[in-house]
C-alpha cells in the first residue's frame, strides 16, 4: 500500500449486499446461492465470473470509473491496494447482523473491516492523515432489501415485529448506529441507494404468482416506501441519497425511454419472468435459460441489473439532478 496520494485524492468506500458486492463471497465458506462465481456471470465484460451478481460491472465499478478511480478491490481479495478504497459488500448481507446469518458478512462486520483499514492508514500515514483521507472518501452503501426480504421466508432466524413500521425502524436503527461508527473514524460524506421495488423484481414476482406471470408484490414495495422515507430522516451530514426506488420504477414502466426491450423479464434464468432463481444452475435448478439480448434487459438474473443498467443507475448516482439523487450527487460529494 504505497503513502503517495494525489492531491485532493479521495477514495471509494463501498458498504451493502448483492447490489454492490464484487467478489467478497467468493472467499467465505457460503452456498452457491449467495454466490456469483460461475457462468454466465461475468460473461460480458470480465469474460469470467469475477463474483459479481451481473453479466459484467455492477453499479460502484462504474461510480469509481467516473471518480477516476481504478476498479475496487473485494476486501478479502489477498491482494490488498486500499489507497482508492476498497470493497466490503457482501451478497445477501443486511443491516441486520440475523438476516442470512452465517452465510454473509453483515453490515456491522463490514464496519469492522473499514476499522481495519483505517489501522493501516493510520500506522502508513500517521493517526492526522488517517482522519483526514477518510474524510474526504465517500463511504457508499446499498442496504435493506434482504432484512425485508426475511419477511417472505418461513424459515428466517429473524425475529418479526409486530408491524412492519416497527421493522423498518430497527433496520433503520442498525444502519445509523454503523454511520455513527464511520463518522467516529473520521467518515464524512455518505451516499446511499435506497431500497427499489423490491415487490417488482423477477424472482419476487415468479413467487408471489405462483410460477406463473402477474403484477409487482405492492405490499412488498410499500414496505421499500416505508424504509426511504425513514431513511432520509436520519440523515444530518454531507449525503446523497439516490431515489433508487423510483429511478427502477420509470425504466419498469417505460423501458424503451431508456434503451430497454425488456425491463420484467430477467435474461437469466428460468420459470415466469425467469425468476426462478436458476442462473447457472447451481441453486438446486440445473435447466436455465440465457438471453442473447442482454444489453436490453434491466435485470439480468431474478434479482440482479446488467451491466447496461448498472451503468444507467451509476449515472443517476453520480450526475443526476435533485429529482432522482439529492441533496448532492456522488460527483458533488466527491468535490466537497
Amino acid at each position: 500500500m504505497g503513502t503517495c496520494l494525489p492531491e485532493k485524492h479521495a477514495a471509494l468506500f463501498i458498504f451493502g449486499d448483492s447490489l454492490f458486492d464484487n467478489g467478497n463471497n467468493n472467499y467465505i465458506n457460503t452456498t452457491t446461492s449467495y454466490q456469483a462465481n460461475y457462468p454466465p456471470y461475468g460473461q460480458t465484460f470480465f469474460k469470467y465470473p469475477s463474483g459479481r451478481f451481473s453479466d459484467g460491472r455492477m453499479i460502484p465499478d462504474f461510480v469509481a470509473e467516473f471518480a477516476k478511480l481504478p476498479l475496487l478491490p473485494p476486501y478479502l481479495h489477498p491482494i490488498h491496494e486500499y489507497m482508492y478504497g476498497v470493497n466490503f459488500a457482501s451478497g445477501g448481507a443486511g443491516a441486520l447482523r440475523e438476516t442470512s446469518q452465517g452465510m454473509v458478512i453483515d453490515l456491522k462486520t463490514q464496519v469492522s473491516y473499514l476499522r481495519n483499514v483505517n489501522k493501516l492508514f493510520s500506522q502508513r500515514l500517521g493517526q492526522a492523515k488517517a482522519e483526514e483521507m477518510l474524510s474526504k472518501s465517500v463511504h457508499l452503501f446499498s442496504i435493506g432489501s434482504n432484512d425485508y426480504g426475511t419477511l417472505l421466508d418461513p424459515n428466517s432466524t429473524v425475529l418479526l415485529p409486530v408491524n412492519h413500521q416497527e421493522f423498518v425502524d430497527i433496520v433503520i436503527g442498525n444502519l445509523t448506529d454503523v454511520i455513527k461508527e464511520i463518522y467516529n473514524l473520521g467518515g464524512r460524506k455518505f451516499g446511499f441507494f435506497n431500497v427499489g421495488p423490491i415487490g417488482c423484481s423477477p424472482a419476487i414476482r415468479n413467487w408471489v404468482n405462483n410460477g406463473s406471470t402477474g403484477p409487482c408484490f405492492e405490499e412488498f414495495s410499500a414496505i421499500a416506501r416505508l424504509h426511504n422515507i425513514a431513511l432520509t430522516k436520519m440523515l444530518g451530514f454531507k449525503y446523497s441519497v439516490t431515489d433508487f426506488y423510483s429511478a427502477v420504477s420509470q425504466v419498469l414502466n417505460n423501458p424503451t425511454e431508456y434503451g430497454f426491450k425488456e425491463a420484467s423479464v430477467a435474461c437469466c434464468g428460468g420459470g415466469a419472468y425467469r425468476g426462478d432463481d436458476s442462473c447457472g444452475g447451481n441453486k438446486g435448478i440445473k435447466e436455465y435459460e440465457l438471453c442473447d439480448n442482454v444489453d436490453q434487459h434491466l435485470f439480468f438474473d431474478s434479482h440482479h441489473p446488467t451491466d447496461r443498467a448498472s451503468q444507467h443507475f451509476a449515472e443517476l448516482i453520480w450526475n443526476g439532478n435533485r429529482t432522482v439523487t439529492s441533496p448532492y450527487n456522488l460527483k458533488q460529494l466527491f468535490e466537497v
